[in-house]
């Protein structure tokens, strides 16, 4: 190991210009493009063109050969895909420059799963990892001019089945797929289905497939290590290169403005050398609505290899220390403790193909206008591509990012846990250079897995040391290869060493309350909790009517039809749905209607816990909703719709994760209602609370007017109110409260609005408002003014078949204070098209 020192000061450059991380051969041949696929079985049958990076799936799908998964029951009639062997090849040619290379190195990365790689008919190489990287040296295989490769997939489905029955014992999994052993195999636990995605046994390239030349030095990885101390910030650049035969040649790191260039001594094999520099003064890196996401350009090149990434420099630690109410679960940024807001992240498309770098940034942008600032990579999906990391590091989303294991029991002989080794070590390797990610944690929901399964409860002893086992091997992995980032074991759990009810116990750790979904309980029912960190909580609504049309007819159209029914993955999801509505709402007529409502009553849910647990910091500090995004069209507990259209429940998260809010809880049995400020700015702001009685018919009462001075990060009880103050308990069915908060902050005015009923609405007697909408052109942008002769609740401003968002929507417009929405269309489309397209709709217009 080679160390160098250097002290400078770095220019930061702003996200905006931030690039992908780009890797850089003496030689590199890509080899995506066409390829051609033959079922094993069945080799009479033509073959097809298949797209690499890409899949089986989509291969057939393109060719006729299935039909639409995503459509009514399709589902069930492609599952014969999955069990079947599949080859696929290209023809490629070799120039002498890249075959003059002392080493070829064939390079898969995310290959799904088990695959035989053959160039000119000879073999090179096995995978059997979703997660790993395979390098295979192929250079002698090779010749100048025309090649072939291929590649053998055989059935993930199969390998699995048949390690099955070489078990002692059964290795339980939960039954949200129908794949019964995909934890035997290190592949998505969501491939085989789970209860709000479709069961599609992805096979082939997910990821890049090419030849790297190289003389010198082959580049594996860079990783950094960072020290803040005194106003500067440490970086020891460490680079490990695979070199074919030795050599002299220079290493030069690029940081900022600072050039290190450095002569080095190649050994034959791998070799890791480390260069220090001090960063004087940096420009650090903040999570979203925090500060500004500074990132610095990293260049590192040994020989004709070299790498360019960016970097961002920050401290983020989890305080989990005992304090006055149990243990606490902080995420401390640069010394800030901030309150976490986000959502869960799942694959966002069941096909390969389609989870693009456009469908990245269109999802965690919207995270980001929804005021999120983390979301919770979820252990049954995937390590995402390099580009979802990078927009997360430049738009200022933190990753909680589980480790690749839920709901199950999983193997933990020693070629098992080899294997997982080996994906973690590429992985970390991969990826802990990224600001944004705040945490690993070892599995979803394993923990209590231990207690789902009668194998498990008869003989707990034999199933919790084999996770001991392997829980054990996650965290000395970590330890070895990412020291400074906390390893949290599972999630939910107590916090390290503590795997203890982590569904119920509110004191420590992070918690999964599922109590109001799962359990069926009224949404009144989070306020019974008092969570350090939610990491899971959700509530399911139908899609919306253009949404649900992508998957079965109009005549179709009806929560109980079975193409309908089959698009809920959740055993009674529907029926719940339905019966909650009756609980809070006059029920519906029509299935628009309906689908509307489901969509209100969710984010009234998720609204009701988020308001509760955010006035709780920092007893509570984070939140975060399952989920944010589906992998195909379907009844879901998702803010965001397949395809990209935000649900109510998103525009309600814009709202409840604003930096500063107003929001109003019960208190006393609904004796009280308590009126809260939140301020998660790092300065204290003054601000006025307004509360003001409204009749439903429109009548305005005189106004309560309280100033507080808001401290920095905090939860200020503004006010605490008897509700008979409000009038007798008839009164209260014809009153609400509107909320407001009103400040200045950063030289801007702030207004934040929220609503309190005293009742359910299906008790109160809403006024039938007109709500008028007038679209025009403002300013070069689309926008439309909303008035209304009475109080209405939920309009929601839509427009079917034109891609786009509002700047809000699913709120309550009052008479006198109109509301001017401005809408950004995705795509080609046109004002007129925007403007006939365009509708409105209330609460009360759904019943007569």
């Amino acid at each position: 190991m080679m160390r160098c020192v250097l002290i400078g000061m770095v220019g930061a450059l702003l996200a905006g210009s931030a690039g992908a991380e780009t890797v850089s051969a003496a030689q590199s041949l890509s080899l995506a493009g066409k390829w051609t696929l033959r079922q094993v079985e069945d080799p009479s049958r033509p073959a097809m063109e298949m797209t690499v990076p890409g899949g089986v799936h989509t291969a057939l799908l393109e060719a006729g050969r299935i039909p639409d998964p995503f459509f009514g029951q399709n589902e069930k009639v492609i599952q014969w895909v999955g069990k079947q062997d599949w080859l696929v090849e290209r023809r490629f040619t070799v120039p002498a420059d890249l075959l003059a290379c002392r080493s070829v190195t064939l390079r898969l990365e995310h290959v799904d799963t088990f695959c035989v790689i053959s160039i000119n008919g000879q073999e090179v190489g096995k995978t059997g990892n979703r997660f790993r990287r395979y390098d295979f040296e192929v250079k002698p295989y090779l010749r100048e001019g025309a090649n072939t490769i291929s590649a053998l997939f055989r059935s993930s489905e199969k390998e699995s089945e048949e390690r099955a029955r070489t078990l002692t014992r059964e290795i339980p999994i939960v039954d949200n797929g129908i794949v019964p052993h995909i934890n035997l195999i290190r592949k998505p636990a969501c491939h085989g289905g789970w209860d709000w995605g479709l069961a599609l046994m992805m096979t082939g390239f997910a990821g890049k497939v090419e030849l790297l030349g190289a003389d010198l030095a082959r580049m594996d990885y860079v990783t950094c290590d960072q020290k803040h101390e005194y106003g500067r910030c440490g970086v020891t650049v460490h680079t490990v290169v695979t070199s074919p035969a030795g050599g002299e040649t220079e290493l030069t790191v690029k940081l900022g403005d600072i050039v290190r260039r450095e002569s080095v001594t190649l050994q034959p094999g791998v070799n890791t050398f480390s260069t220090e520099l001090t960063v004087l003064r940096p420009n650090l890196w903040w999570p979203n609505g925090a500060g500004e996401q500074y990132l610095y350009p990293l260049e590192v090149t040994v020989g004709e290899a070299s790498l360019k990434r960016k970097l961002g420099l920050r401290t983020i630690e989890v305080v989990n220390q005992p304090d006055r109410d149990g243990i606490s679960m902080t995420f401390r940024v640069n010394g800030v403790n901030l309150f976490c807001k986000g959502a869960n992240w799942i694959p966002c498309d069941a096909f390969m193909n389609r989870q693009t770098d456009e469908r990245y940034a269109d999802l965690l942008n919207a995270a980001v206008q929804a005021n999120m600032n983390m979301l919770r990579l979820w252990g049954g999906g995937q390590f995402e591509a390099d580009r979802f990391y990078e927009l997360c590091d430049e738009l200022g989303l933190m990753i909680w990012h589980d480790f690749m294991f839920s709901c199950s029991l999983y193997p933990a002989d020693k070629a098992f846990l080899a294997e997982v080794k080996a994906e973690l070590t590429h992985q970390i390797r991969r990826l802990r250079d990224h600001a944004s990610i705040a945490i690993w944690c070892g599995d979803n929901e394993c923990i209590g897995a231990l207690t789902w399964f009668e194998p498990s409860r008869k003989n707990r002893d034999v199933y919790l040391i084999a996770y001991d086992r392997l829980n054990r091997m996650l965290t000395e992995t970590v330890e070895e290869l990412d020291p400074v980032r906390t390893f949290w074991p599972s999630s939910p759990c107590g916090g390290p060493g503590d795997f203890s009810d982590a569904w119920h116990d509110d004191n420590k750790g992070d918690m999964h309350n599922w109590t109001v979904w799962h359990e069926n309980k009224d949404f009144s029912a989070y306020y019974n909790y008092k969570p350090r960190f939610c990491s899971e909580f959700g509530y399911q609504s139908f899609p919306s009517r253009e949404v649900a049309l992508t998957f079965c007819k109009e005549e179709d159209l009806n929560p109980t039809s079975p193409d309908f029914e089959y698009h809920q993955k959740n055993k009674g999801g529907n029926t719940r749905i339905l019966e909650t509505m009756s609980r809070y709402f006059r029920f519906p007529e029509g299935t628009e209607n309906i689908l509307y409502l489901s969509q209100v009553q969710q984010a009234m849910a998720i609204k009701t816990a988020v308001e509760g647990w955010r006035r709780l910091q920092p007893r509570c500090m984070g939140t975060l909703i399952w989920q944010l995004n589906d992998n195909w069209p379907i009844s879901s507990w998702s803010t965001i719709e397949y395809g990209g259209k935000w649900k109510h429940l998103h525009y309600h998260a814009k709202r409840f994760f604003a930096p500063l809010a107003v929001v109003a809880v019960p208190a006393d049995n609904n004796r009280r209602v308590e009126v809260w400020a939140i301020n998660d700015h790092h300065e204290s702001v003054y601000a006025e609370t307004e509360v003001v009685t409204w009749t439903f018919d429109g009548k305005k009462g005189d106004p309560r007017i309280l100033s507080a001075q808001l401290p920095a990060h905090s939860a200020t009880l503004v006010q605490s109110y008897w509700v008979d103050e409000f009038g007798s308990e008839a009164e209260r069915l014809d009153r609400f409260l509107a909320l407001t908060l009103r400040a200045q902050f950063q030289g801007e005015a702030v207004a934040f609005k929220n609503e309190w009923l005293f009742n359910p609405y299906k008790r109160c007697g809403l006024g039938n408002a007109r709500v008028d909408a007038i679209p025009s052109v403002r300013n070069g942008k689309w926008t439309v003014v909303l008035t209304t002769d009475k109080p209405a609740f939920f309009v929601w401003a839509d427009t079917p078949h034109i891609p786009g968002t509002f700047s809000d929507n699913s709120f309550t417009l009052y008479p006198g204070q109109p509301v001017r929405l401005t809408f950004t269309p995705k795509g080609d489309t046109t004002f007129d098209a925007f403007k006939s397209a365009l509708t409105v709709k209330h609460l009360r217009q759904t019943y007569r």
